[in-house]
């Protein structure tokens, strides 16, 4: 059974009109100029200090009562470059671009937080509001801490939530440890002797070496991977030739690779390095490999997770907490601001992801429905680890 914070139902017509207008409003990565506006406008309306500029457009509303612990919570505000597929009144006005990701909520709950807590301040200390650009693929959280968030900043832990389709409204799932895993990727150039189709014996092929490479890469999960570690090789683009009777003299070959724990990225990356070198050496053509960390994986500390765990059960009781979630091969660039200081991300029930509304679909649309749920967790967060005014 759902507790809502008393008050923050009230604030539900706001949240949608919110979301709604940043929904047909999307931008994507470091672009995000009428939502950071949009944002700045809102905490500065609600009694907020607002910090710009870091990453380009990221804010941070700070709300100060008194003296105590600094703690901060984050949300994203980049869309994605999607074309919606929705009739949604309020579908995207920007071609090609689309919140297929609940990024457009996130920021909406968020505000909503800080809003109701600048009305009802009941905790001693400091709340730093960070709505981040760029979480899809460019690293703004990376970008903001690289630049000194947490010097500007300095708080002692910091919270992220994500909204998740496929678990059920009123529920919500957390763990201590990997939630999210790492995100690489690389970019694999084979160079040989291109020839006639019918003369294979005059050139070199890159397509049948490249092709060995990615069979060969395929054994890194299943035979150099410890069974009870992850690990994924994903080839997501192979590029070679231009016709039917032509060997290509060269082939370009990305994509990404998935995993939650330091010591496995490493072995990923040498044994993709050495493999891709071996066969190219045995097949006669040249190799350039490539690869280029991106996101860390999103690892939960122990001590933030339980406190979590503690404000999530007063919104959706403790019967609807899933704290042994299987953790996602997905990635999360909060995992930079993990890495900094300790903290908790979250999944928050969204509901059916049933006729493709699911992250990064261009039929998906964030569950309104949740907005309040969000909100509360956020207000329940605060007055957990924060210790009450006076």
């Amino acid at each position: 059974m759902v507790e809502m914070v008393p008050g923050i139902e009230k604030l539900l017509p706001d949240m949608k009109a919110w979301r709604h207008d940043l929904h047909a409003h999307p931008e994507t990565a470091f672009e995000e100029h009428r939502t950071s506006d949009v944002v700045a406008e809102k905490l500065a309306s609600f009694g907020l200090e607002v910090h710009r500029g870091l990453a380009g457009t990221g804010v941070v509303g700070v709300l100060r009562n008194g003296d105590g612990p600094a703690v901060a919570f984050r949300a994203d505000m980049d869309a994605l470059h999607i074309h919606e597929e929705t009739n949604l009144p309020h579908r995207s006005r920007n071609a090609g671009r689309m919140h297929a990701c609940g990024h457009d909520g996130h920021t909406a709950m968020l505000l909503g937080a800080a809003r109701y807590l600048s009305e009802n301040p009941g905790f001693q200390g400091s709340l730093a509001f960070i709505f981040q650009p760029a979480e899809e693929n460019e690293g703004g959280g990376r970008v903001m801490v690289e630049q000194g968030l947490f010097e500007k900043f300095p708080v002692q832990q910091v919270y992220g939530m994500h909204n998740w389709p496929g678990l059920e409204v009123g529920r919500m799932a957390l763990r201590s440890g990997p939630m999210m895993a790492s995100y690489d990727v690389f970019e694999l150039t084979l160079t040989g002797r291109g020839t006639h189709a019918a003369m294979p014996h005059l050139g070199t092929d890159v397509i049948v070496a490249g092709t060995q490479i990615v069979n060969a890469w395929q054994t890194i999960p299943s035979r150099n991977t410890h069974p009870v570690d992850a690990a994924v090789v994903s080839v997501t683009q192979f590029h070679a030739g231009d016709t039917w009777n032509v060997i290509p003299a060269s082939a370009v070959l990305r994509g990404t690779t998935r995993t939650f724990r330091a010591e496995v990225q490493d072995m990923v990356e040498r044994r993709m390095r050495e493999l891709a070198q071996a066969i190219a050496g045995a097949f006669g053509v040249e190799m350039s490999f490539r690869y280029e960390r991106r996101y860390p994986s999103t690892v939960n500390t122990a001590a933030e997770t339980e406190l979590a765990r503690q404000a999530a059960a007063r919104v959706v009781g403790e019967q609807a907490l899933d704290l042994d979630p299987m953790p996602s091969m997905g990635a999360e660039d909060f995992a930079f601001m993990l890495q900094k200081r300790p903290g908790c991300y979250v999944w928050l029930g969204a509901g059916s992801n049933e006729g493709g509304r699911n992250l990064h679909s261009p039929h998906y649309d964030f569950n309104d429905e949740v907005l309040p749920i969000g909100a509360s967790y956020w207000v329940r967060l605060a007055e957990t680890v924060l210790p009450k005014s006076a």
